[in-house]
């Protein structure tokens, strides 16, 4: 099947043919890693544990450089317009449509790649999340 929709739809559409087809969800790659990611997290003491939550929640929060990139490049390039323009645009160069197509290349695979990094940290986050919350409750019902 074929979606325009986001990843979440996608999923959902590989959910409704693995059904349909009689298979296990086990089968879903989608669904055994994140078994895999669950399995490695239990496997780590609480404290640990907490340590690498607080690295996801920087890593999720944090500024980075693609935002800056994203900003700043612009306004670099416009402080320097009149030259770049004189530099690009020279009788017949074509050096503009090379310069515009690695700059916007350059711009869009980071600007994925960064909103791609921040929702695995949240993708990690929920998982230590809950696990962090299936042992606080362990431990709070044995007292």
């Amino acid at each position: 099947m074929f979606s325009l929709r986001g990843d979440a739809h996608k999923f959902y559409l590989q959910l409704i043919k693995t059904l349909k087809n009689g298979e296990s969800f086990s089968s879903i790659k989608g669904l055994s890693e994140i078994e895999e990611i669950q399995k490695h997290y239990r496997s780590i003491n609480t404290e640990t544990l907490k340590l690498i939550y607080y690295r996801m929640i920087k890593e999720k929060n944090g500024t980075g450089i693609v935002p800056i990139f994203v900003t700043a490049v612009p306004w670099f390039l416009f402080l320097f317009s009149k030259q770049l323009q004189e530099f690009l645009f020279k009788e017949g160069s074509t050096l503009w449509i090379i310069f515009g197509i690695i700059y916007f290349s350059t711009l869009s695979v980071s600007v994925i790649v960064h909103f791609r990094e921040k929702a695995w940290a949240a993708f990690h986050i929920e998982i230590i999340q809950d696990i962090l919350k299936e042992r606080n409750e362990t431990f709070s019902s044995n007292t």
